[in-house]
């Protein structure tokens, strides 16, 4: 079963914390939303992929976005020779 630990106590005594998880023992840090720590060794035994290719296979998957084309309807404020703003460096 895992320790629970306080942040307070688990950043006290982080050493002892690394040491049990990578016992096999999951470490549990904070009360509410609290984090598990466990060794590599056996996130590797749960997660077979690395989590790059995870989440790319977990993607949701539907239909293509239709982007926006990308030139600006504005035009380019420089083309007609119109000075700088004001205060804009030169």
């Amino acid at each position: 079963m895992a320790k629970h630990w306080t942040v307070q106590d688990a950043k006290a005594q982080l050493s002892e914390l690394l040491r049990r998880a990578r016992g096999g023992e999951p470490q549990r840090i904070g009360v509410t939303d609290a984090c598990v720590v466990v060794s590599e060794k056996d996130w590797v035994a749960f997660h077979p992929t690395d989590l790059g290719a995870w989440l790319v296979e977990s993607a949701p998957r539907g239909d293509d976005l239709r982007l926006p084309p990308r030139g600006s309807r504005r035009g380019d404020p420089f083309a007609d020779g119109a000075p700088p703003a004001r205060g804009a460096r030169r």
